[in-house]
Formats: structure tokens, C-alpha cells, sequence
């Protein structure tokens, strides 16, 4: 997939209407966007290649059906008065060159706007942040070890463009990372959080790796240097006072 050329292509409603190959939907959550009752649109599609990654049947492209944004439209008409937020994830849903008419018109509803991405087109992800209300960006890892877990060269890059773009927005976010242990030991992860918090990241969470289905079948496997988890949630406390917030995942 090319990367440079998919993030040039320009992000505008498609003439014949809203295309987006919806993957499927958490009608109610208070996890996916902070302080807000939200529902979460999965979007089918990603370029990357993480062999952790659970959702992996989320991974290959299709194009969308008009339909399937109906349905989402309709449920959230329904929802109005009960929802506050609608957040698009994954996949990758910056891959999609329909979702700013999307996010438009959920905006337009009355509904807050969330994203879940791991940035890599940034100038996609500039072009959405006036009607961004919320954004988890997710960095795999420190600099080339990002383009390693990954599995596509030059990522990294981007996602540091990203993160760069939303530090300079004003808009709220939070970066995550999930931790598998065949990726990390322990110093990995508190010299990633502590080069994001030099940055000027305010808050982080760290996410322990799902390890029931893995696109890779090899991180199904427990991993020989997976640390304590008084070990981990010692890091957390550590690193605590160099983030607003921080948290653990599992």
C-alpha cells in the first residue's frame, strides 16, 4: 500500500454520497472517549501490520456502501439526547477520504467527535482537527522501533508529524501504547513515556497486549521477559509525576 499517495489524496465528500465500509459498532462506552457517554464506529482498513494486532480481519481495504453510513445515521437520530460523542476507529480511519463528511455531519448533530489513529497521514489528520473534540493517537514505539513493531517502514516519521500536529492544535488528546513483551522490556517503555512527556504529552496510557487471537500466532505465546505486574505498575508510578495522567491498561 502506498502511504505517500494515499495521504495526498484530497479528503472530501464523495459526489454520490458518504462511503464508509463500517466494520462494526460499541453502541455505549465510557472507555473510548474520557468523561463522555460515546458510541465507537469501526472502520474496516489498515495499513499496518502490528503482531499483536487482535482485530486483524479489520485489516484489508474494501470500499463502502452508502448503506452502511445510513445505518449508522439512523441508530445515531435514535441515540440523540443519549449519546454526547461518536468516536471513529479501526482500523485506520484516516485511511478513508469520505470520513470529514462523516465527522461533519455527526458534528452537525450535536454529538462530539472522537478519533482513534496511529497517525500515519498526518496531513489527513490536520485537515479533521477543527471538528475534533477528542483524539487517541497510538505510538508503537520509540523512533525505528515504531516501524518494527509495525511491520512498514517511514511510519514513525509520520506519527511524530502527527503527534507534532495535534500538540500545536489545542485540541485534547492522549498518546497510548500497547505493550507486548516480544516487542519490549521494561526500559523500552519508560524511555518511550518519558520522550513523549519531554514533548509536551500531558497524558498517556499504556496497554497491555490481548494475546487470545494475534495476527501473528507467535504473540499468542507468553513472552519469557514479561515483567511482574507489581513491576509495571511500579514504571506507572514512577513515571507519574512527568504526565497530568497516566494509567495502565490490561
Amino acid at each position: 500500500m502506498n502511504l505517500i499517495d494515499t495521504d495526498e489524496i484530497p479528503m472530501s465528500r464523495p459526489l454520490d454520497g458518504i462511503r464508509l465500509p463500517v466494520a462494526g459498532m460499541t453502541q455505549l462506552t465510557t472507555l473510548d472517549c474520557p468523561d463522555h457517554l460515546a458510541c465507537v464506529v469501526f472502520l474496516q482498513g489498515c495499513p499496518l501490520r502490528c503482531g499483536y494486532c487482535d482485530n486483524s480481519q479489520r485489516m484489508p481495504p474494501r470500499r463502502g456502501d452508502e448503506r452502511e453510513w445510513q445505518a449508522v445515521r439512523e441508530f445515531l437520530e435514535e441515540r440523540r439526547g443519549v449519546l454526547e460523542a461518536v468516536v471513529f476507529s479501526g482500523g485506520e480511519p484516516t485511511l478513508h477520504n469520505a470520513l470529514p463528511a462523516a465527522v461533519s455531519e455527526v458534528k452537525a448533530m450535536g454529538f462530539k467527535v472522537g478519533l482513534h489513529t496511529a497517525g500515519p497521514y498526518p496531513a489527513r489528520l490536520s485537515r479533521l482537527l477543527p471538528n475534533l473534540d477528542w483524539v487517541g493517537l497510538d505510538v508503537k514505539g520509540r523512533g525505528r522501533d515504531f516501524d518494527r513493531i509495525c511491520g512498514r517502514p517511514g511510519i514513525w516519521q509520520r506519527n511524530s508529524q502527527s503527534l507534532t500536529t495535534l500538540l500545536d492544535s489545542g485540541v485534547n488528546f492522549e498518546c497510548r501504547t500497547t505493550v507486548h513483551w516480544r516487542d519490549f522490556e521494561l526500559a523500552d517503555v519508560e524511555r518511550l513515556a518519558l520522550t513523549l512527556a519531554d514533548c509536551g504529552v500531558r497524558r498517556y496510557a499504556i496497554q497491555v497486549a490481548r494475546t487470545r487471537q494475534c495476527l501473528d500466532p507467535a504473540y499468542c505465546q507468553p513472552a519469557e521477559n514479561a515483567p511482574p505486574r507489581a513491576m509495571l505498575a511500579g514504571l506507572v508510578k514512577r513515571l507519574s509525576p512527568h504526565f497530568e495522567r497516566i494509567e495502565l491498561r490490561e
